[in-house]
């Protein structure tokens, strides 16, 4: 499956939704997203993963540096929805204590 990514200001944030598949194939596409959406509509980013259904090794790469681009600008990165795969893996290497994990994107979106 292909990864699918859809940009979108909500509130004071932007938010990047994520769908599919993000493993070393994909993770460039969302590193562009993520550098273009920061540098064209803030720092606070909030990324939707409710639609990922798999995550390797290289999207977790895309998301540190994400977040080292985000708080670098004065921002945040905040994460929403994942699914369970996805949410293990962010337990597993314990990336969900360094990036903040909410239940829904209004809830990322609120908290910042």
């Amino acid at each position: 499956m292909k990864l699918r990514l859809a940009r979108r200001a909500l509130g004071d944030a932007v938010v990047v939704a994520v769908e599919g598949e993000l493993d070393l194939f994909t993770a460039p596409l969302l590193r562009d997203e993520v550098r273009d959406a920061i540098k064209q509509d803030g720092p606070t980013l909030v990324l939707d993963l409710a639609a990922l259904s798999f995550m390797d090794s290289s999207g977790l790469s895309v998301l540190i540096e994400a977040w080292r681009l985000a708080t670098g600008e004065g921002g945040s990165v905040t994460l929403a929805a994942p699914q369970p795969p996805v949410a293990r893996i962010l337990r597993t290497t314990g990336l969900d204590r360094r990036i903040k994990v909410y239940p829904d994107v209004e809830s990322a979106v609120s908290s910042v």
